[in-house]
């Protein structure tokens, strides 16, 4: 059986995307980048990631949405926006009736690294070794795939 997942790494200037397909245990890379919103008021960008999103899935066809999940910011404002951001996310995905699985940043770091305090370069590094890639992705596209495997680790697709 072979399922796609899309993982989203949210962000209200940028949100990081990254798909895999997982066919019989194995991991394969699709596609992974980020959406940048640009300049414009909150509701703009809001629009800019659901119509990212929107657009990936119905190009890509997963079944799977893996979100990272609210953590506890110092700046309430910025906490705020990164829940907009990642309800608009999953309300693209619900759209297309994909079913939405959220992770916390310390598990998927635990999945992906093996430690719940994995710094960004590590979990770059990690992503590139384990889906074969023949480049470090940018920050915000590793995260996102860091997501998605760590969705197929800790769910019954392996």
């Amino acid at each position: 059986m072979t399922v796609r997942v899309i993982g989203i790494d949210p962000g209200s200037r940028i949100t990081g995307f990254g798909l895999l397909e997982v066919d019989r245990g194995r991991l394969r890379y699709i596609d992974s980048g980020c959406i940048r919103t640009g300049k414009g008021s909150l509701p703009e960008r809001l629009a800019v990631i659901y119509r990212g999103v929107d657009e990936l899935i119905g190009e890509h066809a997963p079944e799977v949405l893996a979100i990272e999940d609210v953590f506890v910011a110092r700046n309430p404002a910025s906490a705020l926006k990164l829940g907009q951001a990642r309800g608009v996310a999953i309300a693209a995905g619900v759209a297309h009736g994909l079913v939405v699985h959220e992770y916390a940043a310390r598990r998927v770091k635990q999945a992906v690294v093996g430690t719940g305090r994995a710094t960004k370069e590590q979990i770059q590094h990690m992503v590139r070794v384990i889906l074969k890639l023949p480049g470090t992705p940018a920050p915000d596209a590793a995260d996102a795939l860091a997501i998605a495997i760590c969705h197929v680790n800790t769910s019954t697709l392996r």
